[in-house]
């Protein structure tokens, strides 16, 4: 049985063969088939399988100037896009205007002006700034996504899922301010609209959407992460409610049902809650999407009930 040659332990896991080369190892080592080649010049001792490892696999191809943009970089800052990951999503990589995109499998480039967002370092990766980010999406999303990703920038939450980035970001007003400075670009419109809608105290992704559904309906605009309080403090904090009419709207993600204890305790909340004569709605994934207009109609009738 033949073995093979050990690499140098400074290598590392991932390599471009330049660098392989100028440690000695000949091309046949580095083409050898115990190696993954994840990218045109780039071998790794073992396949990427995460999204995470196949954006450090490419940044041996990386040169000065270059940084991951788009989808890529809202990845990379754990922004809430409206898909999942998947290995063959290309990553998304911004040049200088003078120097050509990169090209490839599984690689998508674009020229950008070293003025369009500023580059920042994320976990060793060379990424676009999450304000800009979100800009040079607009042209791909729809106004009720870009609002989740613009919320996602604003939110003070701690507990907001997957975000890499310091809590609030940025402000709504400073939001503003970049776009007015960053020039024209496709989807410009659409997030001017997304910032109108774009409010601060935010807890989730799914939360952001429930609200722009209901606005989108030309109802009154909840308030976002109500506490609702009795003489010995808060008794529960909703994520929107209509405090005038005791209405309290609630996203329920999977956590909520395949946690056993986090069932219990929504129980126990909901009936407590009630006592106080408030009405919770409870929303689901379907109410967002094919059961919207049943959301929306049970939310009017119930909105028409405490009127009386």
């Amino acid at each position: 049985m033949r073995h093979r040659v050990s690499l140098p332990h400074h290598l590392g896991p991932v390599f471009h063969i330049a660098e392989a080369e100028a440690a000695g190892v000949g091309r046949g080592r580095a083409n050898a088939r115990d190696l993954h080649r994840p990218f045109r010049g780039v071998r790794a001792v073992d396949a990427p399988s995460t999204f995470l490892a196949t954006a450090r696999c490419y940044t041996s191809r990386m040169r000065d100037g270059h940084r991951f943009c788009e989808m890529t970089a809202a990845r990379i800052w754990g922004l809430p896009l409206p898909w999942f990951w998947t290995p063959d999503e290309p990553l998304c990589v911004a040049v200088p205007t003078d120097a050509s995109p990169p090209r490839g499998r599984g690689i998508r480039g674009r020229r950008a002006t070293t003025d369009r967002g500023e580059t920042l370092i994320v976990g060793g990766l060379s990424t676009m700034d999450p304000v800009s980010t979100v800009f040079l999406l607009a042209a791909r999303l729809d106004v009720p996504t870009l609002v989740v990703l613009l919320d996602a920038l604003v939110t003070p939450s701690r507990r907001y899922p997957g975000l890499r980035l310091p809590t609030p970001f940025i402000s709504v007003s400073g939001i503003q301010e970049r776009l007015d400075a960053f020039g024209s670009f496709r989807g410009v419109q659409k997030i001017r609209r997304a910032l109108e809608l774009t409010r601060p105290g935010v807890d989730s992704p799914k939360e952001s959407l429930t609200r722009v559904v209901i606005l989108s309906a030309g109802m009154p605009e909840p308030e976002i992460q109500y506490a609702i309080t009795e003489a010995h403090g808060t008794v529960a904090t909703v994520d929107l409610a209509y405090p005038e009419l005791r209405i309290a709207i609630e996203y329920e993600g999977d956590g909520h049902r395949t946690d056993r204890e986090q069932w219990r305790t929504d129980i126990q909340r909901q009936r407590r809650l009630e006592e106080l004569g408030w009405i919770i709605i409870r929303v689901t994934e379907l109410d967002l999407g094919a059961g919207r207009a049943e959301f929306l109609a049970l939310l009017a009738r119930t909105m028409r009930a405490r009127h009386r």
